[in-house]
């Protein structure tokens, strides 16, 4: 169970009203999306960053980008249970910009301002390298 993302943070993404209707009142499903959402971002955000202290941090020392994107993949995952077939479109849209977010900083594209960075000699492990060739030419003779 996450203590990262608190059942008020819902509040400015989703009315407490629709999200008790999603979940039946059961926290336990929120507790269960918000873990889901929390494993899908470490692996994205593990390569540079710290993610066992960004996500052990509670209250005001949270990021709030990261608080942000967590909640919107959290309530994309709520929503999937209710009825994957009739999911709005604007869930779909934050979920989608979230995982293009998470895609960038992963390929180091984009960077997220506060967040602890990984010790240099932890990066340099993780490193990977990419090989990469021009598209195969077709030639005719």
């Amino acid at each position: 169970m996450s203590q990262f993302i608190e059942l008020t943070d819902y509040d400015a993404s989703i009315h407490r009203e629709i999200l008790d209707s999603l979940t039946r009142e059961d926290n336990a499903i929120v507790e269960i999306c918000e873990d889901r959402a929390i494993a899908e971002m470490r692996g994205y955000l593990s390569r540079r960053y710290d993610v066992d202290v960004i996500f052990s941090a509670t209250g005001s020392n949270r990021n709030q980008l990261i608080l942000m994107m967590a909640i919107d993949i959290a309530v994309y995952h709520v929503f999937c249970i209710h009825n994957p077939q009739k999911i709005s479109q604007i869930r779909k849209d934050r979920y989608d910009r979230a995982k293009e977010w998470l895609k960038q900083i992963a390929d180091e594209d984009i960077s997220v301002d506060g967040a602890p960075l990984l010790p240099e000699e932890e990066r340099a492990n993780k490193a990977t390298f990419l090989t990469k060739s021009n598209p195969k030419r077709v030639n005719h003779y």
